[in-house]
């Protein structure tokens, strides 16, 4: 059974730094691509960033480039966001993401306040 764990979400000041993580279980974790994604209330999810499953490649929306970095732990089965600089608009309910076989799985989310 495919089980994604979002973890380290919280209350962060403009400017600030957070660290999300994603644990991962039920599948062959280091073969397939993993994804962030992020959403507000009322908007559609929207893919945050993205990493191949050896971590030789990224990408990234134009709206985080440059502040967030992805990264992965294949022998821990874990993707990681870290998170700098944020700002007001990064408020979002974060998700971690992977596609097994056409189905999209999703972890529970794990909220992110970006706030004075």
């Amino acid at each position: 059974q495919v089980r994604l764990v979002e973890s380290g979400g919280g209350l962060a000041q403009p400017g600030g730094s957070l660290r999300l993580s994603c644990a991962a279980s039920g599948f062959r974790f280091s073969r397939f691509v993993m994804k962030w994604y992020r959403q507000t209330p009322g908007k559609d999810r929207d893919m945050v960033a993205i990493i191949t499953s050896a971590g030789t490649g990224t990408v990234y929306a134009n709206s985080v480039k440059g502040r967030f970095t992805i990264s992965r732990d294949n022998a821990k089965n874990v993707t990681d966001l870290q998170m700098d600089s944020l700002r007001d608009e990064d408020t979002a309910v974060y998700y971690c993401n992977t596609k097994i076989m056409g189905v999209d799985y999703w972890g529970q989310g794990t909220q992110v306040t970006v706030s004075s």
